[in-house]
């Protein structure tokens, strides 16, 4: 029985993750020939501001992003 956990950002709309729940267990069953009623696939969402790379988390690199876009707005 394949056990396949997935981790995204939140704020995904819920048919994107479904459509990805669909793609994930038909690669599992055809990659592995299983029976795609033995897949389980569990997705888990996760907020901005507890997923970090490098010590930033991905908030406050979108917030810093919106900073820059805006600043660079005003100077033009």
């Amino acid at each position: 029985m394949p056990h396949v956990e997935i981790a995204v950002r939140q704020g995904r709309p819920p048919e994107k993750i479904r459509s990805m729940i669909s793609a994930v267990t038909k690669a599992v069953a055809e990659s592995l020939e299983s029976p795609m009623e033995s897949i389980r696939v569990i997705v888990t969402e996760v907020p901005a501001t507890h997923w970090a790379t490098g010590d930033v988390t991905i908030a406050e690199k979108l917030s810093a992003n919106a900073t820059s876009v805006s600043a660079q707005q005003h100077r033009e």
